[in-house]
């Protein structure tokens, strides 16, 4: 499986900051999740306020997230078929991919911004993986080829605009059969996801999920589980 390496805007690279390792906590497993310290830094830099105005692009990736939580726990919690192949999208720190790498599956960490996958790859290391891939993926121009069994997102519609390039590369990459894991801390998006979803041809069943740092805020959300109608 090769990167599409050809994107309609070219994330930027800049200047992260302090790094900090943190323990998650995850069903019981740890995990070692490195990212920046200070996320907020990042919305600062001149390269990232012109990554904006190109393409609104914005640095999601550097924290993590409640609903990737809820997604890492899913995935330790589901039945999977040793060594299928599942693709992350929007993969940020990559806890899910993780979580899905501990289950015996083969993970494609993919991403907009080639910075997230070089943590993604750095988290799967540190915690002793080295069986992934990494793809740079603009879910408005994926790879023709790529087809897998199991796909996987947390958190991926905090705006309207990314509901739909999201549901069609969904609806595109997974096979027939196959399942599709989306986590979201119901975003105002969220009505207009499950429309996408019906109009193309995906059905799904949800399930209320909640996930926080031990002993800290928990948040609610909402674990899809999505397939091709039969």
């Amino acid at each position: 499986m090769s990167a599409n390496l050809l994107q309609r805007f070219e994330p930027p690279r800049f200047d992260f900051g302090e790094r900090i390792r943190e323990v998650v906590m995850v069903e019981g497993r740890e995990f070692v999740i490195q990212r920046p310290r200070d996320s907020d830094r990042l919305l600062d830099d001149p390269a990232i306020r012109a990554a904006f105005a190109a393409d609104e692009y914005l640095p999601y990736w550097a924290d993590l997230w409640p609903a990737s939580r809820m997604l890492a726990r899913a995935v330790l919690r589901e039945s999977w078929p040793v060594g299928a192949t599942a693709l992350e999208l929007g993969c940020g720190l990559g806890l899910p991919g993780i979580a899905a790498l501990a289950r015996g599956l083969h993970v494609v960490f993919s991403d907009y911004d080639r910075t997230a996958l070089a943590f993604a790859c750095e988290n799967a290391r540190l915690n002793g993986f080295t069986d992934f891939e990494l793809l740079t993926m603009d879910w408005r121009d994926p790879p023709r080829d790529l087809f897998v069994p199991v796909v996987l997102a947390s958190d991926l519609i905090y705006e309207r605009r990314h509901v739909d390039p999201l549901v069609a590369v969904i609806a595109k990459v997974l096979v027939k059969g196959g399942v599709c894991l989306l986590t979201d801390q119901d975003r105002p998006p969220a009505p207009y996801l499950r429309e996408v979803l019906s109009d193309h041809g995906l059905e799904f069943s949800t399930e209320m999920m909640r996930a926080g740092a031990p002993g800290g805020h928990r948040y609610k959300g909402t674990l899809y589980r999505i397939r091709h109608k039969s």
